[in-house]
């Protein structure tokens, strides 16, 4: 049934990526953010500016993390360290600062350019409709409810596990498990019976770590060995070849 193991009884997506255009949106948030605090910081150091490269640095360090988590994964991986900082910073000296840039850089993006989905993946979830199979959207981003809604995509949806969730209980975010865990419990569902669907490495290593009973890895950044090396139990360019399966 729809490319899936017969036990599939829910489904569990990931939103940035597989559902919607908008992590390209993401990484170049992301890289505009990075490029000038590495700039700045390069101006007032002896270090070489690097820019940030939204294939290396944003698939390795940031796709499918929280906010704060892909913040430090970043810097540390340049040898930066900067203090956490408090929710509010808005500047260069803190990694919530760095955050909350980042954020507002987005939000300018998102209204320039608008949500686009993939058609396949909506007519993925139109037919997981059709036959009654509970959905929910597992997002680290705390804007999955705005793109959610822009996309026209609220129907599908029982249940909605984001960045704003989280942050109100404690969940970890991506490559643990909690978010994939919350989002079955809502659906009242056994981990073993929901399908994951991923396009980022923390994801697919969530979705295994929460023990779904089947994990399709989205390859939208040409890396089908590295979704399948984190997990991953089958790896589609895009949904419509799950569809093509039935």
């Amino acid at each position: 049934m729809l490319g899936l193991p017969n036990q599939i009884t829910a489904c569990l997506f990931d939103l940035d990526g597989v559902l919607t255009k908008t992590a390209l949106i993401h990484a170049d948030a992301w890289k505009q953010t990075f490029d000038a605090f590495l700039h700045e910081r390069a101006q007032h150091s002896s270090e070489a500016y690097v820019p940030f490269d939204k294939g290396t640095d944003y698939l390795a360090y940031v796709d499918g993390r929280q906010r704060t988590e892909g913040v430090s994964q970043f810097l540390a991986s340049r040898g930066i360290t900067l203090p956490i900082g408090h929710e509010g910073d808005n500047d260069f000296a803190t990694q919530q600062g760095l955050g909350q840039l980042k954020t507002e850089v987005f939000d300018r993006l998102l209204s320039e350019r608008g949500v686009t989905t993939y058609p396949s993946s909506v007519e993925y979830l139109k037919v997981l409709r059709q036959r009654g199979i509970a959905c929910a959207v597992v997002s680290a981003s705390k804007h999955a409810r705005q793109v959610v809604a822009a996309g026209g995509l609220e129907d599908f949806f029982l249940a909605r596990v984001d960045g704003v969730t989280a942050a109100q209980q404690d969940l970890r975010g991506k490559p643990a498990p909690d978010m994939f865990l919350e989002a079955a419990a809502l659906l009242a569902k056994q981990p073993v019976e929901c399908v994951v669907f991923e396009d980022a490495i923390a994801g697919v290593q969530a979705g295994r770590a929460a023990e779904a009973g089947y994990v399709v890895g989205v390859d939208r950044n040409s890396q089908p060995d590295a979704l399948r090396d984190a997990g991953a139990d089958i790896v589609v360019s895009d949904l419509a070849e799950l569809l093509d399966q039935e």
